[in-house]
């Protein structure tokens, strides 16, 4: 799934940022400072979708999605919506990104500096930029390749990623991601790997003969990789790929 098909919903009326704040991961009072990432859970705390919020004029916020999850989340939204004062519509914008000079308007992609910024209008592509490359450095999971209805986020690094507030109020899924913070040590997640070779996305991991985890995405000698950290080594293998680890 490819992060450049986008679709950009808008979210608008007096209870907008309310009817947002109780569903997502992240805390909307951070749209004063430019853009939100956060996601959607189950109440299992399991993932549904991820996303940018994006403040937008008379209290409406746009929600940037991958194209593929947008029809399910304009249906889960409509949902909880009830009889809120609330309207979700689709809308035509495009969404334009690069790591040059930020043009005007544009907004500073949260998750990581090396990711650029994120313009929001008629038009969209980017600059060339070779985006897979930046992300796998970065460890910054996909939408549909490291992020699946599997995925806990804690262990696809939205802490690091500034996609969860722990300080917010109750969202769907709250409890058990709360409770991952604080009371567990992660035994497992995503970590960028060295790569030689190559091995299609899904690849287990081996590691002294024994499973240590799965490859997903791969650019530039690196890979990201969702490892179990007490069975992972730093040498490892995936399929026909070596795989190093440095923790």
């Amino acid at each position: 799934m490819s992060g450049t098909e986008r679709r950009v919903l808008r979210i608008s009326g007096d209870e907008a940022h309310d009817f947002l704040q109780g569903l997502v991961t992240n805390d909307l009072r951070k749209l004063d400072e430019g853009l939100v990432y956060a996601a959607m859970l189950t109440p299992q705390g399991k993932y549904l979708a991820d996303f940018f919020l994006v403040p937008e004029g008379d209290g409406a916020v746009l929600l940037d999605v991958a194209a593929p999850l947008a029809p399910d989340l304009v249906k889960r939204l409509s949902l909880y919506k009830l009889r809120a004062k609330v309207a979700i519509d689709e809308t035509d914008l495009k969404v334009r990104r690069g790591t040059g000079p930020a043009p005007e308007g544009a907004f500073a992609d949260p998750r990581h500096p090396s990711l650029g910024w994120r313009l929001y209008g008629a038009e969209g592509g980017d600059d060339g930029t070779d985006w897979e490359v930046l992300r796998v450095a970065a460890c910054v999971p996909e939408t549909g390749v490291e992020l699946t209805p599997d995925t806990f986020i804690l262990e696809a690094g939205f802490e690091r990623l500034n996609g969860v507030d722990f300080r917010k109020g109750c969202y769907g899924g709250q409890e058990v991601t709360a409770r991952m913070h604080h009371k567990t040590e992660l035994k497992k997640g995503l970590a960028t790997v060295e790569v030689e070779g190559a091995a299609p996305v899904g690849t287990p991991i081996e590691a002294g003969g024994k499973a240590a985890g799965t490859l997903y995405s791969q650019a530039g000698g690196r890979g990201i990789a969702y490892l179990r950290y007490d069975r992972a080594g730093e040498t490892m293998t995936a399929g026909d790929a070596r795989v190093r680890w440095h923790p």
